[in-house]
This record gives structure tokens, C-alpha cells and sequence, in this order.
């Protein structure tokens, strides 16, 4: 796998640093009591993992499957709900977590929906937010790193379900992809 990346972006360590700042900033900005925290599958199961253990806090942990890329490189531009079980939100404050902010198109969508299923504030977390313009005008609330809007995968990002558990994010070679 490591001989399909092009580069190193952020190594390990770096992304733990970065993860205990978050953390700290998301202890002080919500209020006391228990959080609830929905994770969209399945890239942003490495980062939650890592990030929340961090949070020293109550929390109320859900999963939420989406998809956008479809097996891709690039988002389709159409938001799938793949559960048929929407997580309880009403009269909770919500941090939303993903592994990568691109279109913008996800975020926004399963934001929407968790206002309009009740949620008191919809906070929004992710690893990585491309700096691009975005089709829906959404910016997340905590960010890991801004990176350029190249293709990458490790640390949860995939390609073709291939690379999550890489412990780096890393650019993909582009003959990776044929």
C-alpha cells in the first residue's frame, strides 16, 4: 500500500498534536453535560476514534452511513442516507463528525437533516477541509488540517475501500487509480 503513495501530507504525530488542540477546543465550546457525536461512515471512523477519546466528557456516540463518492475520486454530487435508523437527536446539542471537508455537499446535507430531526445546535468536525470552492456553502466548526485539493487516503480515507487504516494521510499516486 505505502508504494501507492505519492507523499506523505501529515504524518502521525502531527495529526495527534493536532487532535489534543481539537479536543481541547471542543470541551470548551460545548456546554457541560452529555454530547451526542454522530460519525459518518466510514471515513471518519479513525479520526472519531482518536479524537473522542480525547474529550473528556459524556458522550452518546452514533453512526450515520452516507455516500458521495461512490468508489471515486470525486464526489458524485448526490448525498445518499444509507441507514434506515436515523440516530436520536431532539433536544441534544450534536457535533458532527467526517474525515474530509471537499464539495461541501455532505456536511451541509446531514446537517439539514439533523436540525430538522430536532438537534439544539449542530456542531461540525473534520480532519481535513480542501481549500476550494465548495457547491454548498458550508465550513466546519473545527478543523484538523487545510490541505489543497489533491485526492488523498490514510488515516480513514479511502480509495475503493483500500488505505483507511494507513496511520498517515497521503497523497495517491495517480497510476493507483487505474
Amino acid at each position: 500500500m505505502r508504494n501507492d503513495i505519492e507523499r506523505v501530507l501529515i504524518d502521525e504525530a502531527v495529526i495527534e498534536k493536532r487532535l489534543d488542540g481539537m479536543a481541547k477546543d471542543i470541551e470548551r465550546d460545548f456546554p457541560g453535560g452529555t454530547l451526542v457525536v454522530i460519525i459518518l461512515l466510514k471515513g471518519a471512523l479513525v479520526f472519531a476514534a482518536d479524537l473522542l477519546r480525547r474529550v473528556p466528557r459524556p458522550l452518546i456516540i452514533e453512526c450515520l452511513n452516507v455516500a458521495s463518492y461512490h468508489g471515486g475520486t470525486e464526489s458524485s454530487g448526490k448525498v445518499d442516507f444509507l441507514d434506515r435508523h436515523f440516530p436520536e437527536v431532539k433536544d441534544h446539542h450534536v457535533l458532527l463528525l467526517d474525515d474530509i471537508l471537499d464539495t461541501g455537499r455532505t456536511l451541509h446535507a446531514v446537517r439539514q437533516r439533523l436540525i430538522e430531526e430536532g438537534a439544539v445546535a449542530v456542531h461540525t468536525a473534520v480532519l481535513l477541509a480542501k481549500d476550494k470552492p465548495r457547491a454548498e456553502e458550508v465550513e466546519a466548526d473545527y478543523v484538523g488540517f487545510e490541505i489543497a485539493d489533491e485526492f488523498v487516503v490514510g488515516y480513514g480515507l479511502d480509495y475503493q475501500g483500500k488505505y483507511r487504516n494507513l496511520p498517515f494521510v497521503g497523497v495517491l499516486k495517480l497510476s493507483a487509480t487505474s
